[in-house]
């Protein structure tokens, strides 16, 4: 403003010599503006750097998938889903983490259910949270709650399958993953490749609560060795409820010096105690190729879940290549078998694994 109020006082030269810039209260007002504003980022500026940690950061992943299972008793149509997943970590001391992780999804259902993908619904909903953290150079311990007891284990197996069943390499009692709610857990490292762990899972919410006859308390350890081309671990669980069982489980597995046609080779034996019924057992074998192409290429097989002592063995064969499209994209073409008393079941998918 101004300036257009001094072109028009410019005709008027009596005057004219007698106005300077200073009488006018507008660029009065200006400056003191801009100083409330300069005032006003400066404090926005000193809130955002308060609010939040440093040390916080988030992760996503997004997997889509496509496919059918022929045999597949009712469903035998091509369907698709997604599953979504958020992953905030948090440290307080540098050596510590807080980590919460938040998932939605609709691909757990139907005929892609053997790809455990998330099924929490349209609606993003908390799948974890736990908070891990140092006692002395060699202990660690966590909390958490909808977690798995066997957090801080470090099962000797070295193959990624895409799979529940033969992913967990023959160890799923064992390794326990009860989702019971509360979790608890630590793990010691003794030098030389030598380390253990300990879990806990129990029915923390709700009226049964923990250590009580009314819920099931889960209690396991392990002890693994690590060296440079193979690592074996020995895996012991206990679930006290109406029938108590025990799982025994010993995985090993085996890396060449240098990757090329000869793939690692992982193995898993799990035993089955259960009071009142026929002890079980499971077996698993797979055989992976860190370097075919630019992707891994995979193969595996195993007893379908755990079969009871004397009863008819059925199996499940999987073959996978996954394919890295560039850093944050990943393409899986999968085939598996599963053998039933019926039909087998076999299943074609596709699965694409986004990460940023």
């Amino acid at each position: 403003m101004a300036p257009a109020t001094l072109g028009l006082l410019a005709p008027m030269s009596a005057t004219a010599n007698e106005v300077t810039i200073s009488d006018f209260n507008a660029a009065e007002e200006i400056a003191v503006t801009n100083s409330r504003v300069d005032g006003l980022e400066a404090r926005f500026n000193n809130l955002e750097a308060g609010s939040f940690s440093e040390t916080t950061t988030a992760s996503f992943s997004v997997d889509m998938a496509i496919g059918t299972v022929d045999g597949l008793s009712g469903n035998e149509a091509v369907t698709a889903g997604y599953g979504f997943q958020i992953d905030l970590n948090t440290s307080f001391t540098g050596e510590d983490s807080l980590d919460v992780s938040i998932d939605a999804g609709n691909a757990d259902a139907g005929n892609l259910d053997e790809l455990d993908l998330n099924d929490a619904g349209a609606t993003l909903k908390v799948d974890g949270v736990s908070y891990t953290f140092p006692l002395g150079d060699k202990t660690t311990v966590f909390v958490g709650d909808s977690m798995d007891g066997s957090t801080l284990y470090n099962t000797a197996c070295v193959y990624g399958g895409p799979t529940i069943q033969l992913d967990d390499c023959g160890n799923s009692g064992a390794a326990f993953a009860a989702g019971k709610g509360t979790a608890a857990g630590a793990s010691y490292d003794f030098g030389n490749g030598f380390t253990a762990a300990i879990g806990y899972e129990g029915e923390g919410a709700g009226t049964k609560g923990l250590f009580t006859k009314e819920g099931m308390d889960v209690f396991g350890g392990q002890v693994t060795y690590t060296g440079d081309s193979y690592g074996v671990s020995l895996t012991y669980s206990d679930y006290e409820s109406a029938n108590d069982t025990s799982y025994t489980a010993f995985n090993a597995y085996y890396t060449p010096d240098s990757a090329g046609s000869i793939p690692s080779i992982s193995a898993g034996y799990e035993a089955a105690s259960v009071d009142g019924a026929t002890d079980s057992s499971q077996w698993f074998v797979g055989l992976q190729w860190d370097e075919v192409g630019a992707g891994t290429l995979g193969a595996a097989l195993g007893t379908y879940g755990h079969i009871a002592d004397g009863a008819t063995e059925y199996y499940m064969y999987e073959a996978f290549y996954s394919y890295p499209m560039n850093d944050g994209m990943t393409i899986t073409p999968i085939v598996f078998i599963k053998e039933k008393s019926g039909t087998d079941e076999t299943g074609l998918m596709l699965k694409t694994s986004f990460s940023f």
